[in-house]
Order: C-alpha cells, then sequence, then structure tokens
C-alpha cells in the first residue's frame, strides 16, 4: 500500500474546498443583505430598486387593482426591513421575497375580496402547452376575477415573472411536487374561467 506524502489529505481537501468555492456563483443579493445589516443603509436602497418591479407584479396579479398592489408592496418592503436578519442565507434573497409578496398580495386581496379589480394581462394559460399567448384583457380580467387570490399568485409567478417549478415552490414554501400540483389546478380552472366568460384557450 503507497502511503501518501504528510500533507497530501489536508492539500487534496483545500483543493477540493477552493474548487467548490469557485464554482459557486456570486450573489450579489447576500452581499447587499449582509451590508444592510452591517449598517449599509444604501444596500437596502439597492435590493428595493432591483425587487420593486418584480414585487408589484406578484402584489398586482393577485389583487388586480394598481393602488392595492402599490399599497402591498409598500407593506412587503417594510416586512423585509424590520425583519431582513430573520432570512437565512443559505436560500435565495429572490425567493424569500417573493414569498412574503405572494402571502402579503393574498392577505390584501382576502381583505378587499368585495371591491372590483381591473389588471392589464397580456399573457395566459393555453390549454395543453407552455407557450405564452396574447389573449384580449377584459376577459383576461373577468376569468381571474373569478379566480381565488392564491391561483392568481400561481399564474402570476409563472406566466408574469417566468419562474421555474423550483422556485415557485421555494416562492410558496412548498416541495416542488406540491407546486407542480398546485400550478397545473391553477391553470386548468384558469382556462375553465377563461372559457366561461367566451374566451378561447386556442385563441
Amino acid at each position: 500500500m503507497t502511503e501518501r506524502p504528510d500533507g497530501a489529505s489536508d492539500n487534496a481537501m483545500t483543493a477540493a474546498v477552493a474548487e467548490g468555492v469557485a464554482r459557486t456563483p456570486f450573489d450579489e443579493d447576500i452581499v447587499l443583505v449582509e451590508q444592510f445589516l452591517a449598517g449599509d443603509q444604501a444596500a437596502f436602497a439597492t435590493l428595493y430598486s432591483k425587487y420593486y418591479d418584480k414585487v408589484f407584479s406578484i402584489a398586482r396579479g393577485v389583487l388586480l387593482d394598481i393602488d392595492d398592489a402599490s399599497d402591498a408592496v409598500q407593506e412587503v418592503f417594510t416586512l423585509v426591513f424590520r425583519h431582513l436578519s430573520r432570512f437565512d442565507r443559505r436560500s435565495r434573497f429572490s425567493t424569500w421575497l417573493f414569498r412574503i409578496a405572494v402571502n402579503r398580495s393574498i392577505q390584501y386581496a382576502r381583505k378587499f375580496k368585495h371591491r372590483s379589480k381591473n389588471v392589464e394581462l397580456h399573457e395566459a394559460i393555453a390549454e395543453t402547452h407552455e407557450e405564452r399567448v396574447e389573449i384580449p384583457d377584459q376577459r383576461i380580467q373577468a376569468a381571474l376575477q373569478k379566480l381565488k387570490p392564491g391561483d392568481r399568485a400561481l399564474i402570476t409567478l409563472f406566466y408574469w415573472e417566468e419562474l421555474s417549478l423550483n422556485e415557485i415552490a421555494d416562492s410558496l414554501g412548498c416541495g416542488v411536487n406540491a407546486a407542480k400540483t398546485r400550478l397545473y389546478r391553477a391553470r386548468e380552472r384558469f382556462r375553465e374561467a377563461y372559457e366561461s366568460v367566451g374566451g378561447s384557450a386556442d385563441e
């Protein structure tokens, strides 16, 4: 049996660790989180600017109202500002943020469920495939109003934000299989709602 030179094991381990570090993608968000937690307020402003539009898109997709969405977005970022120290930095900041955005938007939707809503949505679900299709806005609005906030959240994450199933699962705090099932059911309910208001998934 050939003996390894002294320190060979340590050198191999060091090389493996270095290789792993080299393969780890740079995560600007984590750096910004660390900077903010160290007292750099500008770092949070950068995160706010980077993700405002995406959080607003989620809120608008769920709430179907621009003013309510704006209010929800402000509350989301207020919560993030106050509780960023709770964020597990082994996770992605974006999915943690989106989870807060989804939950808060659903809460707002339930609060304002009796109010009439409007939304501009340019993409929706095709009946048998994943491609994104253009469908007239008014029928989309009418169909979305028939859905529960949770279904609207799923559709928004998948069609507006184009998140993968893994990302949707992280954003919802569930497993990938559960996210896949929930998304499938949401798409089916949307298709049925859309057809009930005179639309066709083949358009």
